[in-house]
């Protein structure tokens, strides 16, 4: 078997995040749950933009988001996701390579536009998101590159298609090409409300997974428990590996042959919690990769996490790798 050459390689939507600060009367205006993810069509994503204060349009989408904090850990990551050839995919397109991520995926030259979400953040840092899929919801199976996915040590897999019809055939691909080359499958359970959406596909896929990240929402609705250590110990019955994160509690994990929990962060200015599951996902999937202690796994994904909620958007803005230099965690 050939040595990895990345670190991470992850798939999942190209979207470019429009963020915006609101007040709650904005996000009940428009029937939204808060904290929660709405696909919405590109009628209305245009209602909602148009209701939108300025804001700022940064790239975005939840594994794009993993792999550039990856990056930014010192780590080597690729994304697999689609994106058209218009002036937003250029954006998404610039802003990922300029971190240092693989992007090497073929943009669109017809159908849908590059996907955007609307992320209204309210005055308790909560972000509403209202995701408009265009071509990223076309992702099939020849967009993803066997020999890529078996050049990384992990593959992760966004939560977001799962249950999509159009992307079952791309996550069966980059699944069993993970499996073939002797790698390990990783997927984030994503949103609470999709869970819920689409537990059949979750449960159908789970036994195929090696690593299980979700928020202890998520970890709730995929398994019934009312308690998140509950939850924990049910998930580790199907996936190896698990990870819980509680927020301002900390996260947990377990292997199956010990759980270890560690605090949050302290933040100074929680500004913005879009990408805080990515992020955390970046920092415990880099210490998986490199074959790190539990305990250092979960405080390398606490330190990214903390980073990216104590300013607007989804992606570092400090160098992840000198923080945690700083922290004496070794990558």
């Amino acid at each position: 078997m050939d040595e990895p050459t990345l670190d991470v390689v992850t798939v999942g939507h190209a979207v470019v995040d429009v963020l915006a600060h609101v007040d709650d009367a904005l996000v009940a205006a428009h029937g939204l749950a808060k904290g929660t993810m709405t696909l919405v069509d590109l009628e209305r994503s245009a209602v909602v933009y148009d209701s939108m204060p300025p804001g700022i349009e940064v790239s975005g989408g939840s594994a794009a988001n993993t792999a550039a904090g990856i990056a930014s850990l010192g780590g080597t990551a690729a994304f697999i996701g689609k994106i058209r050839d218009d002036f937003l995919g250029e954006i998404f397109l610039h802003d990922l390579r300029s971190t240092g991520v693989v992007y090497t995926t073929p943009a669109s030259t017809s159908g849908p536009p590059t996907a955007r979400c609307l992320i209204l953040v309210t005055p308790d840092a909560e972000r509403t998101m209202n995701t408009y899929l265009g071509t990223a919801g076309e992702l099939d199976a020849d967009d993803v590159d066997p020999a890529l996915v078996a050049g990384a040590r992990i593959t992760y897999v966004e939560g977001y298609l799962v249950g999509l019809p159009s992307a079952e055939d791309a996550l069966a691909v980059a699944v069993e090409a993970a499996h073939d080359a002797g790698r390990r499958v990783a997927l984030t359970l994503s949103d609470p409300s999709w869970v819920a959406l689409q537990r059949d596909a979750f449960t159908a896929l789970l036994p195929s997974v090696d690593i299980l990240l979700g928020n202890e929402a998520e970890a709730r609705e995929i398994t019934g428990e009312s308690d998140p250590e509950a939850a924990l110990r049910g998930l580790t019955k199907t996936c190896p590996v698990v990870a819980i994160t509680r927020g301002a509690a900390g996260a947990g994990a377990s292997d199956g042959n010990e759980t270890i929990s560690v605090p949050a962060e302290p933040v100074t200015d929680l500004e913005d919690t879009t990408g805080a599951g990515d992020l955390f996902a970046a920092g415990f999937l880099l210490g998986l990769a490199r074959e790190k202690p539990l305990e250092a796994c979960l405080r390398l994904g606490a330190l990214a996490a903390a980073e990216v909620i104590s300013h607007i958007g989804a992606r570092p803005q400090t160098s992840l790798a000198a923080l945690a230099s700083d922290k004496g965690l070794e990558i």
